[in-house]
């Protein structure tokens, strides 16, 4: 039977400090795994071998939930070349590849859990990991695997190798090769039966003394059965089946315990180890009290001596705290159906080795546990909920692994629609809750949707999205409104579920309710406002969830049910969306709140659409007042488009424009916009442009002050030459004066003309200012001289 092959990471092209390939040798919930340097080249190659030679049957990988590879490649060899190369390849025979999920559907806070089955034999097996898928998170272009796991039997050397021979070379190359099947995750093969303690989801998620112990009673039931002691097997089942969900528990706060320690909260550290012992110790003395358990038996076990992490995340510690609140986001999980699901006992060969295993988040992922009775549990002692999906809904598609992705994502209501497996009961309180949808769906369909485990809830929901598709026309109006209300009732319970799946089924059960089920049946406006009116406030709370994709869809869903034909002309969301913001909401709620506002009014405006602009302007002016900046700036983005659309009419919404109301910052920016709106110049820009004029005027000021002082200069030059001439004496000679009185009157004739020109006089003025001139030297009256050049140039200097 095939069982746990042990290895050891022997070879590897790099690592990061801390996560180094020895690591993948252990399986615990605290471990890191091995992850690539940063900025690595790629391929990346790690090489393991095995304790033994063996043949491969099947081979698990726990990927990390942002450092994926695109493609990781196997190759198996039964020998080593004496230098890891490329040159050497030839010793290592590909067996095929596997290709990871991007994660983003899951917000990366999931591991995918890639299992394959093969049928190789050899002795060290090579992981070649191809370049990463890129993410926000994942900064340093790097890869990472938590954990692998090798499933096999032991061979001896006679058996045949596993070269391909010439017909399987000339099919691989054909594209028909009957070794691709190997690597895919429905191939079937041999029907091996594998234990379910050995699979690798069973290890990181139990603790793992508790999975000694569980190994141990496996062993023992396996005896009983042997000697026919069926009472004494039962009661080992359901100690097996009750320490699963110890081990989970205590694997769960050794997780938090290191998250403390990271965190440096040393108190509650301890408080969690004491809690941690107190429960193991409770629950191994009543196994001890039922004869089930040697307490001898326990200190034989190995110790896991457990470090704290080197290099903790951010990430990681999100998956801590989504771990500790038991909520679960949807895990990529690709198993194989098994022939035969019951427990089988580990063989006495099965090799052992002592792990060191490294702290890291516990992935959501893990296999179905056997079926235990959880409704009388407590809350805290029952499963995590993050489990696979029934293995009916995998054994129908036979596709390669190669081109089927980690999660069905086909929209169709016919995949994975439907109840498959058996969901726990309803509860007394539950059943009464939902007396009027069990009546028209069925109780098993309705515990579906009550179940902890979120993949019944997802098919519950498809189921519902399935039967009201094919309803006939034939149905009673009366039983078809009683549907559509039952239907709406579930939904409003999915609506604020914290699984993105479940929570994106329940929103396209409700788009097809209103936009196919309704109108299909002509149920009128009245249950379309049943609809809308009994979701709209969950979604609108939704818009402040902590997880963002969440957050978004519920936006996203709330501007797109708006804009519905079907609900546009009933004007409920508008009104719903103005309510008053209250003081005491999440800020994160009331910010989402206003941008519905906005982008809604961009598309509907306020005619005829719910939207006036009385409720919208004094919502807005509301919003100006509150404490979140983001919400004063959406306001404010939100009073410039009413201003375009509706002028001055809004302005009586909002304090007058004055000096006072302008030292607020807010409604300066405010009334500015609007005069840019109206192309008007803002304050700032009036107060730029009077600046500008008092400075134009200043200069000109000048320059006239300039050009009297010139022309001042020039006639005082003028009157000086005539003082000059009244102190001339004659010469002796007459020819001689006579010669000199014609150059100084040349002389006076030429500054005239200079002053004429200057200042632009013509003839007649000039002559005008020649005679007064010449008279009032003669007589020497300097009143005359002033009067005459300011009558004639209009300047009021002194001559």
């Amino acid at each position: 039977m095939p069982h746990k092959i042990g290895f050891v990471a022997i070879s590897s092209s790099g690592h990061e400090d801390g996560y180094n390939s020895n690591e993948l040798m252990v399986h615990a919930p605290t471990v890191n795994g091995w992850r690539s340097p940063r900025f690595c080249l790629y391929p990346q190659e790690i090489v393991l071998q095995m304790v033994e030679r063996c043949r491969i049957r099947k081979l698990q990988l726990l990927a990390h939930q942002y450092l994926i590879s695109t493609k990781i490649e196997f190759y198996i060899s039964e020998s080593l070349p004496d230098h890891f190369g490329s040159q050497h390849v030839d010793r290592f025979h590909r067996l095929g590849y596997v290709s990871l999920s991007d994660n983003q559907k899951t917000g990366f806070k999931a591991r995918e859990l890639k299992s394959v089955h093969v049928d190789a034999v050899g002795k060290y097996l090579k992981l070649t990991f191809h370049k990463n898928h890129v993410n926000r998170y994942n900064l340093y272009n790097q890869v990472a695997l938590v954990a692998v796991n090798i499933l096999g039997d032991p061979v001896d050397y006679k058996e045949t190798c596993i070269t391909p021979t010439k017909d399987k070379l000339i099919d691989h190359y054909l594209g028909c090769s009957p070794d691709d099947p190997a690597l895919d995750g429905t191939y079937i093969g041999k029907s091996e039966v594998i234990s379910p303690l050995d699979d690798l989801a069973f290890d990181m998620y139990q603790d793992p003394e508790v999975a000694q112990i569980i190994r141990k009673l496996d062993e023992e039931k396996h005896e009983a059965v042997k000697h026919e002691r069926y009472d004494f097997a039962k009661k080992l089942k359901q100690a097996i089946a009750d320490l699963q969900k110890v081990g989970e528990r205590l694997g769960r706060y050794e997780v938090e315990k290191r998250c403390a320690i990271e965190k440096e909260d040393y108190d509650l550290a301890k408080q969690k180890k004491l809690q941690m012992d107190d429960y193991r110790m409770k629950v191994y003395k009543q196994l001890e009290l039922h004869n089930l358990l040697d307490m001898g038996m326990i200190r034989k076990l190995p110790e896991f001596p457990l470090e704290p992490m080197d290099h903790p995340s951010r990430l990681q510690q999100e998956v801590l705290e989504v771990e500790s609140n038991q909520l679960s986001e949807k895990v990529h999980l690709q198993e194989i159906p098994q022939a035969n699901s019951k427990l089988q006992h580990q063989t006495a060969g099965k090799p052992k080795w002592s792990p060191t295993p490294q702290p890291s988040p516990a992935p959501p992922v893990r296999l179905p546990s056997p079926k235990v009775d959880t409704g009388s549990l407590p809350y805290d002692e029952r499963p995590l909920p993050a489990q696979s999906k029934p293995s009916e809904l995998y054994s129908v598609s036979q596709q390669d692994s190669n081109e089927m992705p980690a999660v069905n994502t086909d929209p169709s209501p016919t995949s994975g629609s439907g109840i498959t497996g058996e969901p726990e009961p309803l509860t007394e309180k539950a059943f009464r809750e939902a007396s009027f949808a069990i009546d028209l769906f069925g109780e098993a369909l309705v515990a579906g949707a009550y179940s902890k485990t979120w993949s019944y809830r997802e098919d519950a929901l498809l189921a519902i999205y399935k039967k009201l598709s094919t309803v006939s026309d034939d149905v009673s109006k009366d039983e078809l409104k009683n549907m559509l209300r039952a239907a709406i009732f579930l939904v409003r319970k999915a609506i604020k579920d914290k699984v993105s799946s479940v929570f994106q089924a329940s929103l396209k059960l409700l788009k097809m309710l209103i936009t196919q089920f309704a109108p299909k049946h002509k149920l009128g406006k009245v249950e379309i406002a049943h609809c809308v009116e009994k979701t709209l406030p969950i979604l609108l709370s939704k818009t402040g969830d902590a997880t963002t994709h969440l957050r978004v869809a519920a936006m996203n869903f709330i501007q797109e049910m708006a804009l519905l034909k079907e609900v546009r002309p009933l004007h409920i969301i508008p009104p719903q969306l103005m309510q008053p913001l209250k003081p005491q909401v999440a800020v994160r709620l009331v910010i989402n709140q206003i941008e519905l506002v906005e982008r809604l009014l961009k598309e509907l405006g306020t005619d005829n659409s719910g939207f006036t602009i009385v409720n919208v302007m004094k919502f807005a002016a509301e919003a100006l007042e509150h404490s979140a900046s983001e919400v004063r700036d959406t306001a404010v983005r939100i009073i410039f488009n009413m201003y375009r659309r509706h002028g001055s009419a809004i302005l009586h919404y909002l304090p007058p424009d004055d000096a006072n109301i302008r030292k607020n910052v807010l409604y300066k920016s405010l009334f500015d916009g609007f005069a840019k709106i109206d192309g008007r110049p803002t304050e700032a820009e009036q107060r730029a442009h009077k600046k500008a004029v008092a400075e134009e005027a200043e200069k000109r000021k000048k320059e006239e002050i300039r050009a009297l002082q010139e022309q001042l200069a020039a006639l005082r030059e003028i009157q000086a030459e005539v003082q000059a001439e009244k102190v001339y004496k004659p010469d002796l000679t007459r020819g001689r004066m006579s010669r000199t009185v014609n150059i100084q009157k040349q002389t006076r004739e030429q500054k005239f003309l200079l002053l004429s020109q200057r200042y632009h006089l013509n003839s007649p003025q000039l002559l005008i200012i020649w005679i007064i001139y010449a008279y009032s030297v003669g007589r020497g009256i300097k009143c005359l001289q002033m009067k005459a050049w300011t009558s004639i140039t209009g300047s009021t200097a002194q001559c």
